[in-house]
């Protein structure tokens, strides 16, 4: 999912540097979105993951 971030972050730096703002702006905006998302589900992931590991015998 990371991978998706840096595709569009390269996307909207070629698309700045040529002078296509709608397109540049429209791929910060979708990398913004995946990088959040996918930093909730790590988030999500860790408090599952110190959840599970906390069994008392």
């Amino acid at each position: 999912m990371l991978s998706w971030v840096v595709t569009f972050l390269i996307i909207a730096l070629i698309a700045g540097v040529l002078g296509f703002g709608g397109i540049a702006g429209a791929s910060i905006e979708i990398a913004k979105i995946i990088f959040f998302v996918a930093l909730i589900l790590f988030l999500v992931s860790a408090v599952v993951g110190l959840a599970r590991g906390r069994t008392r015998i």
